[in-house]
């Protein structure tokens, strides 16, 4: 693909990025100069996926068992995201691990066994191909929670609706990720059923605690630790097309730390064991105040700049063969689309979108995920709670270390007299990056391509995923890709679009699934 006219616009704009300084009043009393990381465009090579040549290899039989067989297909979806595995709730995962490991026995895998850890079961099988490359693939079985009331349909119902992208099916877990996930496994049965067997050895390592950080997951590494290490690389599916059906490819993944902040009555001040009426704030001290001022002490009033000391000290600057993956990704980017998309109508500190852009891959972030205090049903209740707590989350670029960033964030209340605020960290990891030049992500470019889809190649999605066990532990490649679409990923009337409405450049289910047969091909291929 050629965006030369997009190419020049992020170019021009991001040759001269701006530099904000912000200055701040701290708590003695004296300002200092605060600023936020920026980056220049230092190159305006373009890397263009189409050069890589596409992938020749034609799987009819196997192409034709998929279209036979696509409402049993569509069925395995279905009764996936029928079974709720809500991590955070301990709701439905036991039944949910067994239902993966029974369905991998059932395709053909001699090993598949559940793995205790030290929370939730993981998953654990091979299928011995007797082949020359050792594919692992990675996935998770547990979703988020939900909120019934906010969905057009129950979430767990798995319902198909009709939208303005064709035939979607509405589910929790849709598109995060049991939809893709499930569908990668109807491949590999497809292809067993056509073949007899599969054209790559499959590890197959599933979690169910992946909206928790994963806190276990290293856990269930160590124990197959030896076998992992013969592998060539790691897969995920993953549905990577967008709205007008363009594909993004993602190297990487941030870091993050995840904790909980919680302030409580004590010697400091405040009622101890229990909530007081409202009126006694003349005299007594309010937790939930204090938490306010603490988290406010940690940004700046926009909540854009993190005031912590040395929290951007070990930001690393974009290398320069992430050049040009960035220019791909900003002249493949339309700015309108973006904001509409994310129901916006402004970058922070009204930046340009390219320096948004740049914050995004580069930058670490601090976010509350939620807070609360005291009352907030209905009506009113005049009171002073004892205690106030926030769910708070900091995503990492490749460099920053998560025990570090923690460190760095206790000092920080200490210094500024909130050595009273606890902090329970509840998970935290590294980010995870891949080169472009592996064989793993050559061959996925290569099936893309065969399709006349060359993707947008990005160096790093800003989530966060444990991949790094794999990218830094075993040092292996890892890719996360595949055609497909969806959307609603922790939200409610999450989707995955099965059957695309005419005209459309969206894979459907059966697409899905061939391409993952291509991608298995074409890495055994390699």
């Amino acid at each position: 693909m050629i965006y030369s006219k997009w190419l020049m616009l992020a170019a021009c704009l991001l040759l001269t990025a701006c530099e904000q300084n912000k200055e701040i009043a701290v708590t003695d009393g004296t300002s200092k100069q605060v600023q936020r990381p920026r980056f220049e465009i230092t190159s305006d090579e373009v890397f263009d996926a189409g050069s890589i040549p596409a992938y020749a290899g034609s799987h009819d039989e196997i192409y034709a068992d998929i279209d036979r067989n696509l409402e049993q297909h569509l069925a395995n979806l279905q009764r996936w995201v029928r079974q709720p595995s809500i991590s955070a709730q301990n709701n439905g995962i036991t039944e949910m691990a067994d239902m993966l490991r029974d369905d991998l026995l059932a395709i053909g895998f001699a090993e598949a066994e559940l793995v205790p850890t030290d929370g939730h079961p993981g998953v654990f099988a091979y299928y011995d191909a007797g082949a020359e490359k050792t594919l692992v693939v990675y996935m998770m079985y547990d979703v988020q929670p939900v909120n019934p009331e906010d969905w057009r349909v129950p979430p767990f119902a798995g319902d198909l609706v009709e939208t303005d992208l064709g035939t979607v099916l509405m589910a929790r877990g849709a598109t995060n990720q049991k939809g893709p996930e499930r569908a990668l496994l109807n491949a590999l049965e497809s292809t067993i059923s056509v073949t007899g067997t599969l054209p790559v050895n499959l590890i197959i390592l599933a979690e169910g605690e992946e909206e928790l950080g994963s806190p276990h997951f290293p856990q269930m590494v160590d124990q197959y630790k030896d076998r992992l290490l013969a592998a060539d690389g790691v897969f995920f599916p993953f549905n990577s097309q967008n709205r007008s059906g363009d594909i993004r490819m993602i190297l990487g993944v941030k870091g993050i730390i995840y904790m909980e902040l919680e302030a409580r009555g004590g010697a400091h001040g405040g009622p101890v064991d229990h909530e007081v009426h409202g009126s006694l704030k003349a005299y007594i001290d309010s937790p939930v105040w204090r938490l306010v001022q603490a988290l406010a002490s940690m940004t700046t009033p926009d909540g854009n700049t993190i005031l912590i000391d040395g929290y951007y000290d070990k930001v690393q600057p974009p290398p320069e063969k992430d050049m040009p993956l960035i220019n791909t990704m900003l002249a493949s980017t339309n700015e309108a689309k973006a904001m509409q998309a994310l129901g916006i109508e402004r970058w922070v500190d009204g930046e340009t979108m390219q320096e948004a852009q740049m914050d995004y891959l580069y930058n670490p972030t601090l976010n509350i995920n939620g807070i609360w205090a005291g009352y907030t049903g209905d009506g009113s209740k005049t009171i002073l709670p004892h205690i106030a707590t926030a769910q708070v989350d900091s995503r990492l670029p490749p460099g920053l270390d998560p025990d570090e960033m923690m460190g760095l964030i206790r000092t920080h209340l200490d210094k500024h007299g909130f050595s009273d605020i606890i902090i329970r960290p509840m998970s935290g990891y590294p980010a995870s990056q891949t080169t472009l030049d592996s064989k793993l992500v050559q061959a996925a470019i290569s099936v893309f391509n065969k399709y006349g889809s060359p993707p947008s190649v990005e160096p790093r999605l800003a989530g966060s995923a444990p991949f790094y066990v794999f990218t830094d532990i075993l040092q292996l490649p890892m890719v996360f890709t595949g055609i497909g679409h969806g959307s609603g990923a922790h939200a409610p009337n999450e989707i995955m679009v099965i059957y695309p409405k005419d005209g459309s450049e969206i894979a459907g289910l059966a697409k899905i699934e061939k391409g993952y047969v291509d991608i298995l091909h074409a890495l055994a291929s390699q």
